[in-house]
């Protein structure tokens, strides 16, 4: 028996950071919402391999990717803890989302495997096991279970209402450079218990409540909005690897291009379009000028993933 669950690219559309947390760790406020790109989860009953790959991306995983460094492999251990009656198998991953990339393919693959052995287990989906375990895998875990656009605060266990968002065309790009995220933290250059200090007047609140928010079919109005946010790790990440901004900056330049920004921590920069018309002609433009780039014509919002 098997069963398959498809794992869309997580996309920040925009990433606030609000402070430098005694313990280290980084308080965020980030809209997301996800992609109709993404890899894809199989569940094989039975199977005696724990984890095969496949997919172009597969051997850009470390160490082959089937260790148990892997997040899908990490998952099932950690679920296990939680609830050690799950059932027996193995997970084929057709990887299709680069690596490290900003647009959480490791969180997204990690999400689908609880889904697939909760399914399998007979628990649904909000299990308070179900939970714990993927706030304990990563910090983008949660949102990634949860499946829906979203404002995720803190380290990303604390998510606001599900949001709707229109459906917009749009362009994943990624340069093929590493930028970890680690580094890219440690360029906002905060210490323990400091806040951060947003540009100029920039808006540094998103609100939880759906009503705050633009109506569902309000493509202008979600635009606008979009606009007044940021990301602020996209300085630290482009001071690592100026090839983002020139990315950024490309997309941008696009006809109909109606928002280009980074993603996450980076590398990959998303563009939304105004259709698929002027969506496809740039993905044209920037396969022609940027071959060696991974590029995915999509959608994001409008419950893509």
């Amino acid at each position: 028996m098997q069963a398959s669950a498809f794992a869309p690219a997580k996309i920040n559309l925009i990433l606030h950071v609000r402070a430098r947390r005694a313990d280290g760790y980084h308080d965020l406020e980030s809209l997301v919402s996800f992609a109709a790109t993404g890899d894809r989860l199989t569940f094989v009953a039975d199977s005696d391999q724990s984890l095969q790959l496949t997919g172009p991306m597969a051997s850009a995983l470390i160490d082959g990717g089937s260790g148990a460094g892997n997040l899908v492999t990490r998952a099932r251990a950690v679920l296990h803890r939680h609830l050690p009656d799950l059932p027996a198998g193995g997970f084929i991953l057709d990887k299709h989302l680069p690596v490290a990339s900003g647009i959480g393919g490791g969180s997204a693959d990690a999400a689908a495997a609880l889904r697939l052995l909760a399914d399998g287990a007979g628990i649904f989906p909000d299990h308070p096991a179900l939970l714990r375990a993927a706030a304990e895998i990563g910090a983008d875990v949660p949102v990634c279970l949860a499946g829906r656009s979203r404002v995720m605060y803190g380290t990303g266990a604390d998510l606001g209402p599900p949001l709707t968002l229109p459906a917009f065309p749009a362009l994943l790009a990624n340069p093929g450079i590493a930028v970890p995220t680690p580094e890219v933290f440690r360029g906002l250059a905060l210490a323990p218990g400091a806040r951060f200090t947003p540009p100029g007047d920039m808006d540094d609140a998103l609100p939880a409540e759906p009503e705050a928010w633009p109506g569902a079919h309000d493509r202008a109005g979600w635009i606008a909005r979009l606009k007044a946010g940021r990301n602020d790790l996209a300085g630290p990440a482009e001071a690592i690897a100026p090839a983002i901004a020139v990315l950024r900056e490309t997309l941008a330049a696009c006809p109909g291009c109606l928002l280009a920004r980074m993603s996450g921590s980076g590398a990959t920069v998303f563009a939304l379009f105004a259709d698929d018309a002027t969506r496809d002609a740039a993905a044209a433009q920037l396969h022609a000028r940027y071959p060696e780039y991974w590029i995915a014509a999509t959608v994001i919002g409008g419950d893509a993933g």
